[in-house]
């Protein structure tokens, strides 16, 4: 498989994990990453640009493709975020611009980091804008969508977010007791979702395709 990824969310948990898998992946001779700002990887596969969220809708397909396999690891918080409408600003509105522009330069597949519980007519806000994002990039008519729903992330942030410290560990110490249909709740760790969404990417699915996770491995279905 020789295939060219377009990657945007590097900077963040999973993200960081999906351009390390990326990178060592041969069957992705060129890799382009779009972030605010630089990457540290000078991987000679490796292009990096630099491009802010507004800017996606307006930017030349040319400029970052042709690309094969889209992955979107975009994500805040309303706290970090600010205001709810901030949020919806990435978490909705960046991903499906970001999944326009890849079916612009050419991808036919596409990656979503999501979360658990994702439903476009959730009460829950957060909840709501993450299954809006994922309805809208269904719709674009790509060959496949391989959405990640997991639960609490797990693993080395570059910056630790007040109270996800105790989130953390109150998620793992409670895990045992997750069972069932709870299981999904369990935390995961973000190299596992990136390693899914990697693994989803040499699979020949088609349609739109969801990945539920138990805190070791992950089930796909819809």
């Amino acid at each position: 498989m020789n295939r060219r990824a377009l990657l945007i969310g590097a900077t963040g948990l999973v993200g960081r994990e999906l351009l390390t898998l990326l990178l060592a992946d041969p069957g992705y001779p060129r890799i382009t990453a779009l972030a605010r700002r630089g990457l540290p990887d000078h991987d000679p596969r490796l292009t990096v640009q630099r491009v802010a969220l507004d800017e996606l809708d307006e930017l030349d397909a040319a400029s970052v493709g042709p690309a094969d396999d889209a992955y979107c690891a975009l994500g805040t918080t309303i706290r970090s975020a600010g205001t709810q409408a901030a949020f919806a600003a990435v978490d909705r509105d960046g991903v499906v611009a970001f999944a326009r522009l890849a079916r612009r330069a050419g991808c036919t597949r596409l990656m979503l980091v999501s979360a658990l519980g994702a439903n476009p007519t959730s009460t829950v806000f957060y909840n709501r804008i993450k299954g809006e994002a994922e309805q809208a990039v269904a719709s674009l008519g790509l060959d496949a969508v391989h959405i990640a729903r997991p639960s609490f992330l797990l693993g080395p942030r570059a910056e630790l977010r007040p109270g996800e410290l105790l989130g953390k560990h109150l998620a793992q110490l409670f895990a045992p007791l997750l069972l069932g249909a709870l299981r999904s709740y369990r935390p995961v760790q973000a190299a596992t979702v990136a390693a899914t969404l990697v693994r989803a990417a040499h699979g020949a699915a088609q349609g739109v395709i969801v990945h539920r996770f138990h805190g070791v491995a992950p089930e796909a279905r819809r």
